[in-house]
């Protein structure tokens, strides 16, 4: 399977919305609990500094995303951060992996200079397996600082990549 990742456009919203919804429904790796509607969508990918999908080539289906967008304001704006989905039907793929490569150079072109997450779920062994094999590092541990769908609580890791 081909994969082209591209800037999204508007007639991705829906698809977007979906794949973003599912991983926050999964309740065990994003910090969002409300879902997207159309409007809120449109609202929120638009506010990013850069959003981008991950699509089929074959059928020009979404198969995932990212935002980017400042971590924090003022004299740590160089920082900053992303969130990546890739639909359930698709994970396994590799498919992350080239989103995260592409949102590195978005990252550059920006005009960042580090890249950083701030809660990495410590059960969400495939992302920090990928980061850390993509040059990402550690910056510790959070104890119990990410709240699962279960109520039950998960220690978060953050990582950091100097762009």
């Amino acid at each position: 399977m081909e994969i082209l990742i591209r800037k999204y456009n508007e007639g991705d919203l829906n698809e977007m919305c979906n794949i973003w919804n599912r991983v926050v429904e999964e309740g065990n790796a994003f910090p969002q609990e409300e879902l997207l509607n159309e409007k809120s969508g449109r609202e929120f990918f638009s506010s990013q500094s850069y959003c981008a999908v991950a699509e089929k080539t074959s059928d020009k289906a979404v198969c995932g995303l990212y935002i980017l967008h400042p971590n924090n304001v003022g004299r740590c704006a160089h920082i900053c951060n992303a969130s990546f989905a890739v639909s359930e039907n698709s994970r396994g793929l590799h498919i992350g992996r080239s989103l995260v490569l592409d949102c590195i150079e978005q990252a550059k072109i920006l005009g960042f200079g580090i890249l950083q997450f701030n809660a990495v779920v410590a059960t969400n062994t495939y992302a920090r397996r990928l980061y850390e094999q993509l040059g990402f590092i550690r910056l510790g541990t959070i104890p119990n600082g990410f709240r699962m769908k279960d109520g039950s609580y998960e220690d978060i890791c953050p990582y950091y990549l100097e762009l």
